[in-house]
């Protein structure tokens, strides 16, 4: 490895945000799943949860539509709709979902700084009753077209840049590491290593 790779490789640590994920519920199509990776890798999320409980599990993570971005995002895989549930509440303070009810705010009135996971469901149906129950809001993205949604993996960029902008005017993205030691070690090491295949 290069000595400027190995530059490059403590910079975007010291920039990942360890209290910022994502959740993806029964999400069909592999390659909204490739986007939204990579998309996590492009703002610092480190950590992705992918619950499946209708869909054969996306085994194949193309190059094509994540530029590789499996490789330095961590991907948590469940079939278990309730044991990602207790994982992400285990670890983060709020689980938000999008979803448009008579509570939900509008995007830009989350705070994106809290310790947070943002879930974002599937294609036709979105966001569960049993994962929405288990939430501690909602939020929408406001639309002003014919069209009321957005594609699940745009709508998850707009937002992790939403809590990005937030998050760089609280300075959490000016170089001081973040993460837990531990847990920048192993991932140092982790990309060091998938530097070399």
């Amino acid at each position: 490895m290069t000595p400027e790779r190995e530059a490059n490789i403590k910079r975007v640590l010291s920039m990942r945000q360890p209290d910022l994920a994502v959740l993806m519920e029964d999400v069909e199509d592999p390659h909204n799943i490739f986007a939204i990776m990579r998309t996590c890798d492009a703002v610092g999320v480190q950590d992705l949860y992918i619950v499946n409980t209708k869909f054969r599990r996306h085994r194949k993570h193309g190059k094509r539509s994540s530029s590789s971005a499996k490789k330095w995002v961590t991907v948590h895989e469940f079939e278990d709709k309730e044991a990602c549930i207790k994982e992400v509440k285990q670890k983060y303070d709020k689980l938000l979902a999008t979803y448009l009810d008579e509570g939900a705010k509008s995007y830009y009135d989350v705070d994106y700084t809290e310790s947070l996971v943002l879930a974002f469901g599937n294609e036709r149906y979105g966001i569960s009753e049993e994962l929405l129950a288990q939430c501690d809001g909602s939020f929408y993205i406001p639309q002003a077209g014919m069209i009321k949604s957005l594609n699940v993996s745009v709508a998850c960029a707009v937002t992790l840049y939403e809590a990005k902008r937030q998050r760089v005017e609280k300075g959490y993205y000016n170089g001081g590491k973040r993460l837990p030691d531990e847990h920048w070690n192993e991932l140092y090491t982790k990309w060091s290593i998938n530097e070399k295949k």
